[in-house]
């Protein structure tokens, strides 16, 4: 079988099947299901020929390092691959921030304006006025949703810009094909936090982006034991994201590898789970009184369906709601009262997370909340964000009813 037709076989399998097979090589396996955990940081050649011939070869599948990895690391790297339609290859790092800074570390020199999205992640929003504006890159806030007015946002010094679809917290569902398009005809390379739908609900590269990352932590590890992040591309850029991790000493533990693969393997039966039930529990929350605004972009009628069920396959079980003329005393007594809900930042794992949050002490491009929600100043603003697990939907609505009972209690 030709190169190329493995590659057109593999693009034929479906989803489920690309995440149970990927990175699975008889070489890496052996005659076992899984690969094994391969620890060292030392390998050894049998004759100095033998090393100088892996030089060449650093990074491809050639064991020479442990920093650049063993069969672990790389059958991850590969399953992800596997995964992303139009990547060349992924890089692994020991966190999803740190995905985010080498790959942005990967595509921006001194004097570089990035643009990033105002509603993304905290921590990319901290690492470009910080660490990226201390290496000389000049951070500019946009708001997503205006995608008229994103050409005008670009200069001649712009050399990037981060997406996040939809924002994590507020949910912001952007036009991210028509963002790309104009950012490409600019040169402006295009990287976007693909977290919350993953490859398997939005296929980044296919819809305009450059870069492609991930935290592995959220929906990939699943079970809330590991910290990891990835960034995949094509092949114009997989070659710079993987030169600037390995001068930055970038590297993941096979032992968290392997986590990660097995996660990876059932991620999209959890992914469907969660997604439904998300689904289920947005959908009452829209019969709440005490509830003004439910943010579920694969909710119909919801901000951004309309734009979600254009460009995006698939969901997961992070979405917000906005309380109906509540303080924040009341949400805080809302949020304790929880029983199956933990009080956490992360998400994407098998337990239920409720966060609340206030964004817009940190817009600076956008309005929040929105102008359109005519939002007075008790209410309408508060948000709760949830992630929901794999628990049984019902017990999950009986312990919101129950906490929106004890938020109203004085």
């Amino acid at each position: 079988m030709t190169k190329g037709a493995g590659k057109d076989k593999k693009k034929n399998k479906g989803i489920a099947t690309r995440l149970a097979e990927g990175g699975r090589r008889a070489e890496w396996t052996a005659p076992v299901v899984n690969p094994p955990v391969w620890r060292g940081s030392t390998h050894l050649f049998a004759t100095d020929a033998e090393r100088k011939k892996a030089l060449g070869k650093i990074g491809d599948g050639q064991f020479f390092y442990g920093r650049h990895g063993s069969p672990t690391q790389w059958a991850l790297s590969e399953a992800l691959t596997d995964i992303e339609p139009g990547a060349a290859g992924t890089v692994l790092y020991p966190s999803g921030v740190a995905a985010i800074a080498g790959a942005l570390m990967a595509v921006l020199r001194p004097g570089d304006v990035l643009l990033v999205t105002d509603n993304a992640y905290d921590p990319s929003r901290s690492m470009a006025t910080g660490l990226l504006a201390d290496f000389g890159v000049e951070p500019r806030f946009f708001d997503p949703m205006d995608t008229h007015g994103f050409a005008d946002q670009i200069c001649e010094r712009t050399k990037a810009v981060l997406f996040e679809n939809p924002g994590s917290l507020t949910m912001e569902v952007c036009d991210v094909p028509a963002l790309t398009a104009i950012a490409r005809q600019h040169g402006v390379i295009s990287l976007i936090d693909n977290t919350w739908a993953s490859p398997i609900g939005f296929p980044a590269l296919e819809r305009g982006c450059d870069i492609s990352i991930m935290s592995l932590t959220k929906h990939v590890g699943g079970h809330s034991d590991l910290l990891m992040g990835s960034a995949s591309a094509g092949a114009k850029y997989f070659p710079r994201l993987k030169r600037t991790a390995q001068k930055m000493g970038q590297v993941v533990s096979p032992d968290d590898a392997a986590l990660a693969l097995r996660g990876l393997r059932t991620m999209k039966v959890r992914l469907d789970h969660s997604t439904q039930s998300a689904l289920a529990i947005a959908k009452w929350l829209q019969t709440r009184s005490e509830v003004a605004h439910v943010l579920c972009p694969p909710l119909a009628g919801s901000p951004g369906h309309d734009v979600w069920a254009r460009d995006f396959t698939g969901g997961c079980g992070l979405f917000t709601f906005i309380l109906k003329g509540r303080t924040p005393q009341h949400r805080s007594r809302f949020v304790d009262a929880l029983e199956h809900f933990g009080i956490g930042y992360s998400w994407g794992g098998y337990e239920s997370l409720a966060l609340p949050f206030d964004p817009e002490d940190i817009r600076t491009a956008s309005d929040w909340p929105p102008v359109r929600w005519n939002a007075d100043e008790t209410g309408d603003r508060l948000g709760i964000r949830l992630s929901i697990g794999l628990e049984d939907t019902d017990d999950l609505i009986a312990d919101c009813k129950q906490a929106f009972a004890a938020m109203d209690i004085e």
